[in-house]
């Protein structure tokens, strides 16, 4: 999924579009969405001057969004708008930080519901 079919299928727009493509669509099993990460992002005109660090929040985002692109994707009916929000994270970890050069890539996978909406995991 190229940036163009992302725009279609997404609300997001420049600042807040944290998902460049989608390199690996499994219908709506699963997916591997591509951030990169450039010095350019606004930002790190704040976080942190002189250490730009990509906010960990940002890259949560980045993970809801890839999930919300193949969901929208898989059950787009022409004419219809969907939107999909993120409803919690648990047990969220960060290893390193995401720096300018950095290529970050969201790795989701549907997770049995709990009810009858779908849930996803990131890694």
């Amino acid at each position: 999924m190229d940036i163009q079919e992302i725009l279609r299928h997404l609300p997001h727009r420049y600042p807040f579009l944290m998902i460049d493509r989608i390199i690996k669509i499994d219908g709506n099993e699963s997916a591997v969405g591509i951030k990169n990460v450039t010095f350019n992002e606004p930002m790190f005109q704040g976080h942190f001057p002189g250490e730009p660090v990509f906010p960990g929040v940002l890259i949560i985002e980045g993970m809801a969004q890839t999930a919300g692109a193949i969901a929208i994707a898989a059950g787009t009916r022409q004419g219809q708008d969907h939107i999909v929000y993120l409803l919690t994270v648990d047990n969220g970890k960060f290893r390193k930080p995401a720096r300018p050069r950095d290529r970050i890539e969201y790795h989701i996978r549907k997770i049995p519901p709990r009810t009858t909406m779908g849930w996803f995991e990131a890694k």
